[in-house]
């Protein structure tokens, strides 16, 4: 009887142990297997010229999703490894406190462009001072996530910036607006295929109709 209860014991603990892993995987399954989601990590992985699979790995770390471009964006102004600056930041450091300790001024996310929320605070801080005293402002996390998304997005689409506030104005996050022109785009170029073999059946029947006046 003893000896039952001690293996029955020994595979409730087993099983509970599994639980968590199990989930993991489902997650992880969810996120990589997402349409929106990996386009996102594949978009981030080409702009600043990573593998995806470094971007997925970097996101499961506990880098939120709006924040991995944040980490390349500083990675690469510092020289540093992306490694290094996801360490800083999960040590508890704020993205700006990261920018300073590698002597990077604020001056960095500045993007010429039309503002309103939620970008217009960030970049009264721009238009309120002048350039040789950018270097003292003292952005939030949320300000740098949006600056670094904007110029991120905007720059790997080559897509208006204007555009992107706009969306960004209506509440959407940098994964569905990603999402959004990236399918957007995608559309564009297929009907602007189909319009040119509409063309081209139209040259085509001219030809034909001029072939038949030469001949009689």
């Amino acid at each position: 009887m003893r000896t039952l209860v001690i293996f029955l014991t020994l595979i409730v603990l087993s099983l509970g142990s599994l639980i968590p892993q199990a989930k993991a995987g489902v997650d992880i399954g969810v996120q990589i297997g997402d349409d929106g989601l990996r386009g996102f990590y594949l978009a981030v992985g080409d702009y600043y010229r990573v593998p995806q699979r470094e971007v997925v790995i970097i996101r499961e770390r506990g880098i939120p999703h709006e924040e991995l471009p944040v980490v390349y964006f500083i990675a690469g102004r510092a020289r540093v490894a992306p490694g290094i600056i996801v360490d800083l930041r999960l040590g508890g450091m704020s993205w700006m406190d990261i920018t300073l300790r590698y002597g990077l001024s604020p001056e960095i996310f500045y993007m010429p462009v039309r503002v309103g929320p939620p970008y217009g605070k960030a970049y009264g801080y721009y238009m309120n001072k002048p350039k040789k005293e950018w270097k003292k402002i003292a952005f939030k996390d949320s300000d740098i996530i949006n600056l670094v998304n904007l110029k991120f997005t905007s720059e790997h689409y080559k897509y208006s910036p204007n555009e992107v506030i706009k969306m960004r104005e209506e509440g959407k996050n940098f994964v569905v607006i990603n999402d959004e022109i990236k399918k957007g785009k995608k559309e564009h170029k297929v009907k602007n295929k189909e319009l040119g073999k509409e063309r081209g059946d139209g040259k085509e029947k001219h030809k034909a109709k001029g072939k038949g006046k030469d001949k009689g």
